[in-house]
């Protein structure tokens, strides 16, 4: 059945379902495939954050589209609202299953342990150890277990087989024939022990059990989803960590009695035109136009933008932006889900869901291995008991095909490799957050990186100082500084900081005045001084000329800003203040190009700070390398136009306002100095703060990566090169099961190599 598009000019409703009981990315094809074969429904299924986002004409019925995925095997909830289910009951609900998936895991190891060293070790081989291994693999397998039948009994009825099947299929082989096997045949005799025999003779099957193998198959696979969930537990933190960027409460003005007072209510319930109090330090509640006051707001966590924002009257601001300077009174003109804030959080939302599930290595070889597998194992049988030798060896020999081929090591493959790399990574203060991280590493070929707080320090400093013939440097700091000290302005801050640590102690202030927008005048030590823009000591007739004058536009042509300094009647000097580049920052540009990225510049600030940066750092400048007064929406923008080129890329961001391009980005890397939205939003978190670690990371996660992929050959090669001897009977399923073992070792030795990985950069 084809599916019918929606007609044009007919309405569109959008709708996100939460999908239950995938176990692979086949699965979620699965549930795609079922739902666009509906009418008018356009639905992209994601495995990674177990969402289903449907287009479907206005007025659908939702609960057909909730019967059409139960008529694939699955379960699908309704929405909710988006912010409860991002604070709670998704990251709940989850948070559940990894803790069910933990007991299981810890049960079935304790379990397992005993059961799989009795089998392997003749010497703990006591009277009737046997029957001990039967009771204790049991749980195992039922219980512990339970999981694998579940899916494969789904997979059977919708025609379907993964690796599910084939560790349902495997252990209860081996669990159905060791019981026969002790009831029914020799093993359950008082004082037998394994044979440790290569090969087995067609009638002395009966006396085999193989319970090792339900054990521990079943042990391993459930350690591998563990990891795996665990990875993929905080799916939705970016959106709650965004939601929660906002005021809690704000101050309003109300009209009571004829008078007006304030009132101090909950963010939720301010309405459109209630006005509000923002003091010095406090969060703007919403969007909304200044009515009273003047002062400087940060915006950077919105914008990007590193320098505070300067705001009067008929200013808009944005909500979660933070009042740097004096008191504000704001009208509010957008609320709720219309905000700027709100705005990116459906951005992120939107990135998070529409960021293609990676495929697990596995499941793409156990698509063709898993039903050849089954397809060997039962042809063995037939041929067999065809061959006429009997019920015993027949089934000896199909079940050695499904034990030999059971996923032991392969459950290891991709948990321990990710494990050790994780781990060195977190050493090294590199966080992966998963396998599915790792398989973009190899194909990135750019990595786009945010100016603001990643190529730079994302701090305003005093950078540089430009004096007048005959003035002395550390006395213009040091009259400066201390006028600036009494100011409670972001720049003053610095030029403060800045004068303190050159000069040392600053004196004292008399007579300060702030002059709002412009900058403040006071007496220091004797010395009437004034410090701020151009435009404040032109209104006191001591304008900038000459080489200060030169030295102030060049500055702000490279789109830094100068702040001019006057005494007694004479402009003196004038100090530059910026945000300054780390010094690792040139050196990581260097290592992305030994490992063929080229570095993409992208910024909040203009396009002289842009390109003054990227000279420094050794990015050239250029459209497509230095990109610059880009909005949140933009920079999403240049990511998805960069990957429609065909290029894969990496965003190296630490702001709110690089969240969605993070989440959008083949691969998100996340300075750990930021903001926890862009770290939640992120692949990899660079806890390092240092530029250097994000080549690091990118070194590792391909190391890591090539470890996994050599796992899984050897996972397989294994199985695969003794199918054809348990097919004709020349391996005995004991064999099988230590073949699988030793492969296991092998896989963990590979993985543990690891340890050894050396950053670079030092």
């Amino acid at each position: 059945m084809t599916a019918t598009l929606p007609q044009p000019g007919q309405d569109v409703q959008e709708i996100e379902f939460a999908i239950g009981g995938m176990t692979c990315a086949s699965c979620a094809n699965r549930v795609e495939r079922k739902l666009n074969k509906l009418d008018g429904v356009t639905a992209t299924v994601n495995y990674a954050t177990e969402k289903a986002k449907v287009s479907a004409p206005t007025g659908v019925d939702a609960d057909r589209l909730v019967a059409a995925v139960a008529a694939a095997g699955y379960t699908a909830t309704l929405p909710t609202d988006p912010a409860a289910d991002a604070d709670g009951d998704a990251g709940g609900g989850e948070n559940e299953a990894l803790r069910s998936l933990r007991h299981r895991l810890v049960v079935s190891a304790v379990l397992a342990v005993p059961v799989i060293a009795m089998a392997m070790a003749p010497a703990l081989q006591f009277v009737n150890w046997q029957w001990l291994s039967l009771v204790l693999t049991v749980p195992v397998w039922a219980w512990a277990g339970a999981m694998f039948h579940r899916a494969a009994w789904t997979n059977l009825r919708h025609g379907a087989a993964t690796m599910d099947t084939l560790i349902s299929m495997g252990t209860t082989a081996a669990m159905a024939w060791s019981v026969y096997a002790l009831f029914f045949g020799t093993a359950g005799i008082p004082g037998m022990t394994h044979p440790f025999t290569l090969s087995v003779s067609p009638t002395d099957g009966a006396g085999n059990i193989y319970l090792e193998v339900v054990a521990g198959v079943i042990t391993f696979v459930l350690a591998g989803r563990y990891f795996e969930m665990r990875s993929k537990r905080r799916a939705g933190a970016a959106l709650r960590a965004l939601l929660e960027l906002g005021a809690k409460d704000v101050t309003v003005l109300r009209d009571e009695d004829g008078r007006t007072v304030e009132k101090r209510i909950p963010t939720s319930e301010l309405a459109v035109g209630d006005r509000f109090v923002v003091k010095p330090g406090e969060k703007i509640a919403t969007d909304g136009e200044v009515v009273e006051g003047r002062s400087a707001v940060d915006a950077s966590m919105l914008t990007g933008e590193s320098v505070p924002v300067e705001v009067a009257v008929g200013d808009l601001v944005a909500g979660a932006t933070v009042n740097a300077g004096g008191r504000l009174v704001v009208r509010a003109t957008r609320v709720g889900s219309d905000t700027q804030l709100a705005q990116m959080a459906r951005l992120v939302e939107d990135a998070q869901n529409g960021k293609a599930a990676v495929q697990r290595l596995a499941d793409r070889i156990s698509g063709v291995f898993v039903p050849v597998v089954i397809v060997v194992a039962v042809v063995t049988l037939g041929f067999w008991l065809g061959a006429g030798v009997g019920a015993t060896a027949a089934f000896t020999a199909a079940v050695a095909v499904l034990i030999i081929a059971c996923p032991c090591a392969l459950g290891l493959a991709t948990p321990t490799a990710l494990l050790v790399g994780t781990g060195r990574g977190a050493q090294m203060g590199i966080l992966i957050k998963g396998p599915e991280v790792l398989e973009s590493t190899r194909r990135v070929d750019t990595v786009v990186l945010d100016k603001t707080g990643t190529v730079t320090t994302g701090k305003m400093a005093l950078a540089g100082v430009h004096t007048a013939d005959g003035v002395d440097e550390a006395t213009a700091l040091r009259l400066a500084g201390a006028l600036e000290k009494a100011s409670e302005h972001p720049i003053a801050a610095a030029i403060a900081d800045g004068a303190t640590e050159r000069t040392g102690d600053l004196p004292g202030v008399e007579d300060f005045t702030n002059h709002e927008g412009l900058g403040v005048q006071g007496v220091v030590d004797g010395h009437a001084v004034l410090v701020g823009r151009p435009r404040l000591l032109e209104q006191w007739s001591t304008p900038l000329s000459g080489a200060l004058a030169h030295a102030a536009a060049t500055e702000a042509a490279q789109g830094r800003t100068a702040v001019a300094v006057a005494w007694d009647g004479q402009p003196r000097a004038v100090l530059v203040v910026a945000d300054t580049i780390k010094d690792t920052s040139a050196e990581a540009i260097a290592e992305f190009r030994r490992l063929g990225l080229t570095p993409v510049l992208l910024t909040g600030d203009n396009q002289a700070v842009a390109e003054s940066v990227a000279a420094e750092v050794g990015i050239a400048a250029g459209p497509n390398t230095v990109i610059a007064d880009v909005m949140p929406a933009d920079k999403l923008a240049v990511i998805e136009r960069l990957q429609s080129e065909g290029k894969v890329v990496a965003m190296v961001g630490d702001g709110v306002n690089d969240a969605a391009a993070l989440a959008r980005a083949d691969l998100g890397l996340a300075m750990g100095t930021g903001t926890d939205v862009a770290i939640e939003a992120s692949d990899i978190t660079l806890v390092r703060g240092d530029l250097r670690a994000a080549a690091d990371a990118v070194r590792l996660s391909r190391r890591t990566l090539t470890t996994i992929k050599t796992n899984l050959f050897w996972a397989f090669a294994y199985n695969v090169a003794a199918i054809p001897l348990a097919a004709v009977g020349l391996l005995n399923p004991m064999i099988a099961g230590a073949a699988m073992a030793f492969s296991s070792v092998f896989v963990v030795g590979n993985s543990l190599r690891l340890r050894r990985f050396r950053a670079r950069a030092t």
